[in-house]
């Protein structure tokens, strides 16, 4: 569905720019654009390869242990179904501290992993268990400490302070995980309490 929203939009400007006369501003911008991506790309993949050498490191130091030792307790509190030393608990931490980090795209299969595993939890059906649904929800809200790609992406456009986000995405964050939460909570509720009836 994403894909011909996408094609859509692209005839669209293109009629456009072909009945206002505007066809060799759009392939100037086009290719500019494309240029640009690239060069945004190339910046963030020396960020990314940064914060995941120092998540190597932390890996390697037993850092990341003792953090997600640290979470474990509060994750298994959000995740009751799921047992401590089950794999998918593995990957659920994994994937919340990579996102904790910003590193949305190293975080992405370890969600994946996280996924497959809760499905193999949940008898491989494909309704999804309480516990695939609020990992969804905690993986869209994704909680950040230090939001490493809008940082680089300040960094590429030569912002004043760069960093000044961290404060203002950790409150919007702590926000949107917290309303997740809830939202997931109440309509888990919800749903169990019209199964008793």
């Amino acid at each position: 569905m994403i894909n011909i929203i996408w094609v859509a939009l692209f005839l669209i400007g293109l009629i456009y720019a072909a009945i206002h006369g505007t066809i060799d501003e759009v392939n100037k911008e086009l290719f500019a654009s494309a240029s640009a991506a690239i060069e945004i790309c190339i910046g963030l993949i020396s960020i990314l390869i940064f914060w995941l050498g120092l998540m190597k490191i932390a890996e390697k130091s037993g850092l990341l242990e003792k953090l997600s030792s640290l979470f474990r307790p509060i994750m298994r509190k959000i995740f009751p179904e799921v047992p401590p030393d089950h794999p998918a608990m593995g990957y659920i931490l994994s994937n919340t501290i990579a996102n904790m980090f910003g590193l949305g795209n190293a975080a992405t299969p370890m969600g994946i992993k996280a996924m497959e595993e809760l499905k193999k939890l949940n008898g491989g059906r494909s309704t999804p268990s309480r516990s695939m649904i609020t990992l969804l929800a905690l993986n869209t809200s994704g909680l950040t400490l230090v939001p490493t790609t809008v940082i680089a992406i300040r960094m590429k456009y030569n912002a004043v302070s760069p960093t000044d986000i961290v404060g203002p995405t950790l409150i919007a964050t702590c926000c949107t995980t917290l309303a997740a939460l809830l939202i997931d909570r109440f309509f888990y509720y919800r749903r169990t309490r019209k199964g008793r009836k």
